[in-house]
Formats: structure tokens, C-alpha cells, sequence
């Protein structure tokens, strides 16, 4: 989500399609007949383009949905030939039906630049300056504040931290400024080397102050924080996640193995940031928490697809099996076949907010289907059950929604997420912005220590002015559409 725009990626445009001569046929073939006959072909050794059209390009689409799409019978049908580009047809390619809160129940369905999918998706790459907003109003009067900041980039070299609040982008006020294009291009840049100056008040700052920041190529780290808390009841170990991509599993393997030589206890695991990711990620950290004894022949998920594909996956074309907690390594990022290390915790304490999202939802329910305790502190979590196979046709790779996940008790039915206290034991808490991460007296890690040592949740806050509270607020996470999901292994 931008500021006051929706945040998608891709073209939307609708209009005269680019094959005027061709004719959408009464029969559509299997999608392997269509698959990499591009109306412009990519060259080189790694790809199978052939030359073809924008028609066939939209009718691969319009096979692949009938036959994988989740939710295939609710799928308008919309004619190819009205749309000018195949991200604009495979746009209308899903459902429009609403969950019981009324949220749309595709909520998840988006493209990416297939070479810029694979440098994010292995390498946590992408352009930005290095901070993570949390919109808490996105439309005026409108509030922007830094979650976390990456070390050694821009924002890091220029003193930006948590909880530093956006005042202006390139002299547009942020809070009810018009020049949303301005904001956005500020805020959110495209690509390396784009120069933005931004007015910010700092954390506990009393006046504001400008920086003049440089994209740049930035590399996420999913896996930080790592202080032991000594309590009168044993140590707490302490770990931000932020999320599950390819150097996760390296991250996890040595935060695991720091933390069972503290000796800790109890675990507080931060995932208030985490929108998703490789689901093969999320059951190792499952296994890791937990250990053989709770995991030894459970499951972790189970796909469901759609009731065309009851017993064989119909993207691998095997039968399909559960997931179990795996416990070795799988070469993400450390050697394949490696034991993995565990801290065999029967508890976990987890923090949550809205950004809290799809494979670390499945972290979540995963444990609780092998009765691992999850306390939940935090805000209710974003609700995605769902998953895809990232399918790449023609240079674009499309993700359209195509298992549900269930735990090793059978259930995945959280649409509008788990909720603190009625999902999981647990508080409702706000994100508190005027604390660094880690810190003890941050009010959502604070709860959860309270509740580990009283078993009651922490008193509300009372109701303050319409000002907005940074201690106790939370928002919307605009992260990249990838980062917010759960997604297998993809296939080429």
C-alpha cells in the first residue's frame, strides 16, 4: 500500500488487444500448449521463448487459472482480446467475493519482473534506502513513521532509526500534502540511485531535521536482535525475523545455535514485520523452535488445492504429501543436508501486528497443530492461509492463488487472521514506536515478558486526543507484494 493509492505492480491498462488477426478459440488447450509463446521473446540459453503472440500469452494465463486457481468457478470470464497487455488480463483473473469482515477473499494476487523476482526473492535485494515505513494513515491527515533501519545504508549513514516520524518528501507535506506522486516517488523509489530529500523528526527529537537520501541497492536482513533477557525465572531469548527468504535459513541456523548456548528458557520470537515468504523457510523455523520431540512424525502443512486436484499436486504433477517440520537444511542459504539445530521449547511468545503475514501466519499455526503454546502479543495478524507457485511465463512471473494450508490438525481457516486472546492465548498490544527494538521496556516485548512472569495481560492505555499515539499505534507495512506471502519452491 502506497500513501493514498493502492499498491500493486504491473500494468492495468484496458483496451484493444495487440492481435487483431487471431481469434480466441471456442476450446483453450492445456496451458503447456501456450507456455513461453511470448509476443516478445527473451534470448539466451536460459529460456525457451518462442515467437509468438499476446493472445497466446493471455490464453497460457487463462488454462493455468482454470486448472490451478484456487478458486477457479469464481473467475469472471472476461474476453483477452479487451486487454492490452497479459498483466492487465490475468488482473481480472480471480475471485470477487469478500470474507465475513468483508475484506476481499483475493486479496494476494500480483506479478513480478521475473529477473528482478529471482535477485529479491535468493538475495533479499531491492532498491530503497534502507528503513522500513509503517503507514499508520495512509490517506490525510496522513502518518508515516520508520519501523527499523537496515544497517550500512543510506538511512543507517544518515542517522535514521526507529521510530522517526516523516514530515515532508522533497518539500511535499506528508501529512496533508495533494502531490501524492511526489510522496510516493520519495518514499518508495524504483531503482538505485534516486536522490529524495526528506524532512523527519527523529525519535524523542523536539525539532525536525532534513536528509538528503540516495537509493541504493539494499540487502534485507531477515534475522536480527539477538539479546538474552535474565529474568528470576531463567533466561529469554530475543529474535526479530523480518522475513522467510533464501538467507533466513543461514540467520535462524546461527541465532538458534547463539541462543541454546545462552541457555535460554523461553523464546520471544518478533514477527510484527514479517510478511512471508518461502514456506519450506517458515517449517524449518517451526522445527527449530520446537525440536524432534514435538515435531517426530507430525505434520507441518498440508496443501489443499482446488477440487480438480484432490490427490495430485498440479503444479509438480506429484501425489500430494504433507509437509513435515523439516530438519535439515535444504541449501537456501547453508549447505543441503545439514541437522538443524533446535532450542525444543514447548512455549512460544509471539509478536504480531497487521504486517504480520501468510508463511509466518503458517509459523504460528503450524506450532499450535503439535500443541507448542503460542502466546500471542501484538495486534491481530493479516490472514492469508493461502500460497502459490510462482509460474514464469514470457519474462513475467505471475502469482495467483493456489493451495490453502492446514496444520497437522487439520485446520487453516483464518481469512481475517488469528487475534490476540481469541486465536491464542494472548494481549493486545500496540506497536510502540518511542522504543528501539529489543528493548526490554518496548511495550509489546514488555507484555510479553509481564505475561510470561504474571500470566495476565498489561492494562490499556487510556484513550489520548485524535493526536496519534506512537507508543501504542499500529499500520499498514507496505513491503513488496513478495514479502507478504507464502510461497513454494518456483518452478521454471
Amino acid at each position: 500500500m502506497l500513501l493514498a493509492t493502492s499498491f500493486t505492480f504491473g500494468t492495468s491498462g484496458v483496451g484493444c488487444g495487440g492481435d487483431d488477426d487471431q481469434t480466441v478459440p471456442d476450446t483453450i488447450e492445456p496451458e503447456a500448449v501456450y507456455a513461453a509463446r511470448c509476443q516478445s521473446p527473451r534470448s539466451g540459453s536460459d529460456f525457451s521463448d518462442v515467437k509468438g503472440s499476446l493472445l497466446d500469452e493471455q490464453l497460457w494465463l487463462r488454462s493455468w487459472t482454470d486448472n490451478t486457481y484456487l478458486w477457479y468457478q469464481e473467475v469472471p470470464h472476461a474476453d483477452p482480446k479487451a486487454f492490452s497487455s497479459a498483466i492487465a488480463y490475468f488482473n481480472v483473473l480471480k475471485t470477487g467475493v469478500v470474507t465475513k469482515s468483508g475484506k476481499a477473499k483475493d486479496r494476494f494476487h500480483f506479478t513480478y519482473n521475473t529477473a528482478d523476482w529471482e535477485a529479491l526473492s535468493q538475495t533479499g535485494v531491492e532498491a530503497s534506502y534502507g528503513f522500513l515505513l509503517v503507514l499508520i494513515s495512509a490517506a490525510p491527515p496522513r502518518k508515516a513513521v520508520i519501523a527499523y533501519t537496515e544497517p550500512n545504508t543510506p538511512a543507517a549513514a544518515a542517522g535514521i532509526d526507529r521510530g522517526a516520524s516523516i514530515i515532508s518528501v522533497d518539500g511535499v507535506d506528508l501529512q496533508n500534502g495533494s502531490d501524492v506522486d511526489t510522496l510516493n516517488a520519495g518514499l518508495f523509489p524504483n531503482g538505485p540511485g534516486e536522490s529524495h530529500t526528506l524532512i523527519i523528526l527523529d525519535r524523542g527529537a523536539s525539532a525536525p531535521r532534513a536528509v538528503a537520501l540516495t537509493s541504493a541497492s539494499i540487502t534485507n536482513i531477515p534475522v536480527k536482535n539477538l539479546p538474552v533477557i535474565t529474568t528470576d525465572t531463567g533466561k529469554v531469548g530475543y529474535l526479530v525475523f523480518n522475513d522467510h527468504i533464501a538467507t533466513a535459513e543461514k540467520g535462524w541456523v546461527d541465532a538458534v545455535n547463539q541462543l541454546a548456548g545462552a541457555g535460554i528458557s523461553d523464546l520471544v520470537l518478533d514477527m510484527r514485520y514479517n510478511g512471508g515468504g518461502y514456506l519450506a523457510i517458515a517449517s524449518q523455523v517451526a522445527y527449530m523452535i520446537a525440536g524432534p520431540s514435538h515435531t517426530a512424525g507430525k505434520t507441518f502443512e498440508t496443501t489443499q488445492f482446488n477440487d480438480k486436484h484432490t490427490t495430485m499436486d498440479p503444479v509438480t504433477g506429484q501425489a500430494i504429501t504433507p509437509t513435515p517440520f523439516l530438519d535439515k537444511t535444504l541449501g537456501f542459504s547453508v549447505d543441503e543436508g545439514q541437522a538443524l539445530p533446535t532450542l525444543g521449547l514447548s512455549r512460544v511468545f509471539v509478536l504480531t501486528g497487521p504486517g504480520t503475514c501468510s508463511a509466518s501466519e503458517a509459523v504460528l499455526n503450524g506450532l499450535a497443530g503439535i500443541d507448542v503454546q503460542v502466546i500471542q502479543i501484538g495486534a491481530t495478524t493479516c490472514g492469508k492461509p493461502y500460497g502459490f507457485y510462482p509460474a514464469d511465463n514470457c519474462g513475467t512471473t505471475y502469482f495467483s492463488i493456489q493451495f490453502q494450508g492446514v496444520n497437522n490438525k487439520g485446520f487453516g481457516d483464518y481469512p481475517d487472521g488469528f487475534v490476540p486472546g481469541v486465536g491464542f492465548t494472548g494481549c493486545v498490544v500496540g506497536d510502540d514506536f518511542t522504543h528501539a527494538l529489543g528493548d526490554p521496556a518496548e511495550g509489546r516485548l514488555a507484555a510479553a515478558l509481564s505475561y510470561r512472569a504474571t500470566g495476565a495481560c498489561p492494562a490499556q492505555p487510556a484513550a489520548r486526543s485524535s493526536e496519534i499515539d506512537l507508543s501504542s499505534a499500529d499500520g499498514e507495512v507496505p513491503k513488496s507484494l513478495w514479502r507478504q506471502n507464502r510461497i513454494m519452491t518456483r518452478l521454471r
